[in-house]
């Protein structure tokens, strides 16, 4: 019979532990062989020994934390690419979150987890979208993020969020639009939706989004014309659009613009009271997450037994698989999440750019063996 997750995936205090393997999943501490899902600050943190992660996610982590930061021995994997350590099989998947996020899918002696890590169900022209793994049965778990678990959130369409900062440029031509959104991930699809929908003028971009859009266009993912945000030059912003991150729009920088409309993007921006804390006169409800329906429908579509939940809105959804014959279980992973709650961590995070460096082995003892197929391409 095969083993249940439970007996070779453990919760410790750096963070998800595949025991066998001997590498953790996110870690929130350095440790000698992690695998990160995605480049977002709270899933890929410095000081590593050994990362196994995406390309694209591994060039985010170059970006963000310098050369040294992303890892000491750094590991791309490609699509339709499996690795063994210490057994277990590992393969990713994309995840749809941002760009080179994936789902992490574990395999070990007949039991096989999946870790989702941050994902969405939304599309995305800058990413691949999300790609659920079955479980074709026995002790198998699906380990999801709940950021948005909660009936009351159900994202709209984006397209739709995006026309009403269009209306109101038309309808406020001579106020600056500054939008608050992340660095990573929203920033870009932001401004590919905004090309999308017809506009075709420069964009303007706080310091701290420039070097994440650049690395964007040289990964392949066109952004038009873009231009550095001068507010001493605040007559040429104008009718402009500015992204900035969400820190940057509370603060004097974003009100010395011209007679400035404050938007910001995010998921939490369905909740009104936080709009109006914040005094967003233009609140977005764009999200890089799963809302209600769209976890509930992915851990469906993955048909896993037994869900576990890393971090956000557990005992919601933990309640809600209870009720469908779903076993749940919170993992309260400690660290996950940040990014959601507190923008400065986007904002602060180090954006020197770094070189890209040639992979190698996540350590001498891994076994390559290429896979034609499947999720991860």
């Amino acid at each position: 019979m095969p083993p249940h997750p439970e007996s070779w995936l453990r919760v410790t205090p750096q963070g998800l532990f595949c025991e066998p393997g001997g590498f953790f999943i996110d870690p929130v501490r350095p440790v000698e062989r992690a695998v990160i899902t995605h480049g977002h600050a709270d899933h890929a943190r410095p000081g590593h020994g050994a990362v196994l992660a995406t390309a694209e996610t591994l060039a985010i982590m170059r970006t963000r934390m310098g050369e040294a930061g992303a890892g000491a021995v750094q590991q791309p994997i490609r699509p339709g690419e499996v690795l063994h350590q210490g057994g277990v099989a590992i393969r990713l998947a994309p995840a749809g979150h941002v760009l080179g996020s994936a789902q992490v899918v574990l395999d070990w002696q007949g039991s096989r987890a999946v870790v989702s890590g941050d994902y969405k169900r939304q599309r995305d022209p800058t990413c691949a979208p999300f790609e659920p793994v079955p479980c074709p049965g026995g002790c198998d778990v699906f380990v999801t993020e709940a950021t948005f678990a909660l009936p009351v959130f159900r994202h709209p369409p984006p397209e739709g969020e995006v026309a009403k900062l269009l209306k109101s440029l038309a309808l406020f031509p001579e106020r600056t639009h500054v939008v608050g959104c992340y660095a990573l991930g929203k920033a870009q699809r932001l401004i590919r939706l905004l090309r999308e929908a017809g506009w075709e003028a420069p964009i303007h971009l706080h310091g701290a989004l420039a070097s994440l859009c650049r690395l964007y266009e040289e990964l392949g993912v066109p952004l038009g014309p873009l231009a550095p945000a001068t507010v001493a030059n605040k007559a040429a912003l104008r009718g402009a659009i500015v992204l900035a991150p969400p820190s940057a729009v509370q603060d004097r920088w974003a009100r010395r613009l011209a007679e400035p409309v404050v938007a910001v993007a995010s998921g939490w921006m369905q909740v009104r009271q936080r709009a109006r804390l914040r005094q967003v006169e233009l609140p977005m409800v764009i999200s890089d997450h799963a809302d209600w329906d769209d976890l509930n429908r992915s851990i469906d579509e993955v048909g896993a037994p037994e869900v576990w939940v890393t971090h956000g809105r557990d005992d919601a959804l933990v309640h809600a698989l209870g009720l469908r014959g779903i076993r749940g279980r919170a993992l309260h992973l400690v660290g996950l999440g940040e990014e959601d709650e507190g923008a400065a961590t986007e904002a602060a995070a180090p954006l020197a750019d770094g070189e890209h460096a040639a992979g190698h082995g996540l350590d001498q003892g891994i076994d390559r063996a290429a896979v034609h197929g499947g999720e991860a391409g």
